[in-house]
């Protein structure tokens, strides 16, 4: 019984997270740098965990992104999926 809660509870937090996921993908307003760039972080962790993968010819934008992405190095999935989801609600 406590596993299937367990994979409940997984299912309603895909779910909201993709809910999040897609209010955001869609906005029309400008975000802030700064959060986009938790976004992003929040958004590589919650898909790609610990797999840091970076480009060779690194540009700046993309070396701003890979450093918020490596701050959340160790972060669990379900933890970087929750902290999308909060952000997401404040936009």
């Amino acid at each position: 019984m406590v596993s299937k809660l367990s994979q409940q509870n997984k299912k309603d937090l895909d779910k909201e997270y993709q809910a999040a996921f897609d209010k955001i993908s869609k906005l029309k307003e400008a975000v802030a740098p700064d959060i986009m760039l938790k976004f992003y972080a929040y958004y590589k962790q919650a898909n790609f965990g610990n797999k840091f993968s970076s480009n060779s010819a690194i540009d700046t934008r993309s070396a701003f992104k890979f450093n918020a992405w490596m701050q959340l190095n160790g972060m669990p999935a379900e933890e970087a999926k929750r902290e999308y989801i909060e952000l997401a609600k404040e936009y």
